[in-house]
């Protein structure tokens, strides 16, 4: 009887390394762990770096410049002027089928909203801006909530504020070999003690080298779980949570069959980064 084909391969007529010995007990132990084209190279980090930058230049000009009456078709343009006028490409741009160049998902709206004149913001309103950049063909991906006129209501506030708890807390429990559910399991943790739902259609990823990679990272789950994390893996955590339940359908009067609905149309938070594991934990590329 053969054995499971090994995802984790030694470089030839090299000695092993520590983090070689790490991943292979691991591996030995019957746990996930990554394949070596997962660990990015030191000039593959300072281009996913740089990508990062032209990201986060983004999503501040969106800051600057998002207001109430705004629809969010100009979001888009304000996005996809800024990305390439830094010369790099928004990879959303005709990725499967989706027609513009970021997503904005609007109060109930989980994600991957579709930017379009009649969308037009509102005071009180609490949007999500998701943007991914590709520079000299690295790929960075972040996303932020913007709440229209700086003001809303008390439980939309403390959504936005418990979401973005929910992603350093995530980033925080991102150890080097630790595993994707310790991330999922903090997360759904301080989410819970809300009783919000986190949303579990839906997940991070790895990114860097293409726009989807491995690991899937679930926002929710247990300790252990999922894939080991070794320093030079480049991921996202980008936890969707929702006011109430955790489940979502796609909206039917979406003709791109994108646009992501909480099952019970209460509002929906979520904030995400690039993070680079180190040998210490996590370094935000996004920042």
């Amino acid at each position: 009887m053969f054995g499971k084909k090994r995802r984790w391969h030694c470089l030839p007529g090299q000695e092993p390394t520590e983090l070689d010995k790490q991943v292979m007990y691991w591996e030995n132990k019957g746990k996930l762990v990554p394949t070596r084209d997962l660990i990015k190279t030191p000039e593959q980090i300072e281009g996913i770096k740089k990508s990062g930058e032209i990201n986060t230049g983004v999503l501040d000009e969106v800051e600057r410049l998002v207001r109430p009456g705004m629809n969010t078709l100009e979001i888009d343009k304000i996005c996809y002027d800024y990305c390439v006028g830094h010369g790099a490409i928004p990879a959303c741009l005709g990725y499967e089928g989706f027609p513009k160049s970021v997503c904005t998902s609007i109060n109930e709206v989980v994600c991957h909203g579709i930017p379009k004149v009649e969308d037009v913001l509102q005071e009180g309103d609490i949007v999500n801006v998701d943007f991914t950049t590709i520079y000299n063909g690295y790929y960075a991906d972040a996303s932020r909530m913007f709440v229209i006129g700086g003001k809303t209501t008390p439980e939309k506030e403390q959504l936005v504020r418990v979401a973005k708890e929910c992603l350093e807390i995530g980033a925080e429990a991102a150890k080097p070999y630790c595993f994707v559910g310790d991330i999922g399991h903090a997360i759904q943790k301080h989410a819970e003690k809300y009783h919000y739902g986190v949303v579990r259609d839906l997940c991070g990823h790895g990114v860097g080298l293409a726009f989807h990679e491995e690991p899937e990272v679930l926002h929710y789950g247990h300790r252990g779980t999922g894939m080991l994390l070794v320093p030079g893996m480049v991921f996202t955590i980008e936890p969707m949570i929702n006011m109430g339940t955790w489940k979502v359908f796609i909206d039917a009067d979406d003709e791109y069959g994108w646009e992501v609905i909480t099952g019970d149309e209460k509002p929906s938070a979520q904030w995400e980064h690039t993070f680079l594991m180190t040998e210490h934990g996590v370094e935000i590329l996004t920042r």
